[in-house]
């Protein structure tokens, strides 16, 4: 029997919908749409190809399942805080997705759009992250492994040591599996616990979805970093599309890059952030940062960069931080959520903290 904390589902905000304009929504979505498309251009791909890992000459074409654009909402328009490769949140317990907005995207049900994602060639499937059980999203993941089920598809919940590696592909219960939703967040697949699945990856004998290529040309905070060199982008980007992509995303430098004494003299203005660690995991606030704490950064993993105060909303006399979740494969959008919380960094801890559906006005 699972233990109560693993039992947990996502915690509903009290504030049941929040209202953004659809102005707002038309600009994340074009950043969005805009990203899937760099990912595709030579040049960009070119401009990066000594940063790659060997792991990222794998799925070239394949859309990212659930690719999650997480914005701040500012008077200067939306922000972007990071891009998920493997997004959760959707799942609300007692088998409910989280009520989605009636917009022309969203012209077929979130179940179907859901489904849509997973190729027909996927008729054995397994879902797996990291000892899944112990996940806290290990209920959303039986929901989709359900949703999955219902298409007629052999669905398996596992943990890298349940899949068996043999000549011909990766098994689960002496069946072959067609493809892997991957919920690991070792997105490379460097671990020990992860050789078999990089070996099958390599030789095309499984697909993995969202796979590292994805994470590598858009997923990796390296990215963005990127992004602020002068010169590349300049070389793979419209200057509309240039101009979309310094708008949305908050200026971002490797720590390894700057003058240590300017950025400590104005940490106030900045965010830390640990390079291959995501959903807010290690973020350090520049304002509330002690000369100790900075002193002891990794340069070549952390990034600064400007800090984008979380946008405000709130729900009788309490006040929430807020930000919105784009979920996406492809150019295609599949869903929308908003979080919110009360604290430093992102956590449901607080009472009236959660996820909540969007509501998109004229």
């Amino acid at each position: 029997m699972l233990s109560d904390s693993i039992c947990r589902v996502n915690t509903l905000a009290a504030l049941k919908e929040v209202p953004i304009s659809a102005h707002t929504l038309e600009q994340m979505l074009a950043f969005a749409r805009l990203m899937f498309r760099l990912k595709r251009y030579p040049a960009y791909i070119q401009a990066l190809s000594d940063k790659l890992p060997s792991t990222a000459d794998a799925m070239h074409d394949e859309a990212s399942i659930l690719m999650g654009f997480d914005f701040h909402l500012t008077d200067h328009g939306p922000k972007l805080i990071e891009i998920n490769n493997n997004a959760g949140g959707l799942h609300i317990g007692q088998n409910q997705w989280l009520p989605q907005p009636k917009i022309e995207a969203f012209s077929q049900p979130l179940e179907t759009r859901l489904l849509h994602m997973f190729p027909p060639s996927w008729q054995t499937i397994a879902i797996m992250d990291e000892d899944i059980e112990t996940q806290y999203m290990y209920p959303e993941m039986q929901h989709y492994a359900d949703l999955l089920r219902s298409d007629g598809r052999v669905v398996f919940l596992v943990s890298p040591k349940d899949i068996e590696a043999r000549s011909d592909g990766l098994y689960v219960q002496n069946k072959r599996l067609d493809g892997i939703y991957n919920r690991h967040t070792d997105f490379y697949l460097d671990s020990e616990a992860l050789v078999h699945l990089r070996s099958a990856l390599m030789q095309g004998q499984i697909a993995l979805n969202p796979h590292p290529r994805s994470y590598a040309l858009l997923g990796d905070k390296a990215r963005m970093v990127d992004w602020w060199h002068h010169g590349l982008l300049e070389h793979c980007l419209s200057d509309d599309e240039l101009a979309l992509v310094r708008q949305v995303v908050p200026e971002i430098h490797l720590l390894s890059e700057c003058d240590l004494e300017q950025i400590w003299k104005g940490r106030k203005q900045w965010v830390f952030k640990p390079t291959a660690r995501h959903g807010g995991k290690g973020v350090l606030l520049g304002k509330s940062m002690s000369r100790k704490r900075f002193d002891a950064l990794d340069l070549n993993t952390t990034v600064v960069q400007a800090y984008v105060p979380a946008s405000q909303i709130s729900d009788g006399d309490r006040a929430y931080k807020l930000d919105i979740r784009l979920y996406m494969h492809g150019e295609s959008l599949i869903a929308l959520a908003a979080r919110l919380w009360r604290g430093q960094v992102t956590n449901f801890r607080e009472q009236g903290s959660g996820w909540a559906a969007l509501h998109i006005e004229s």
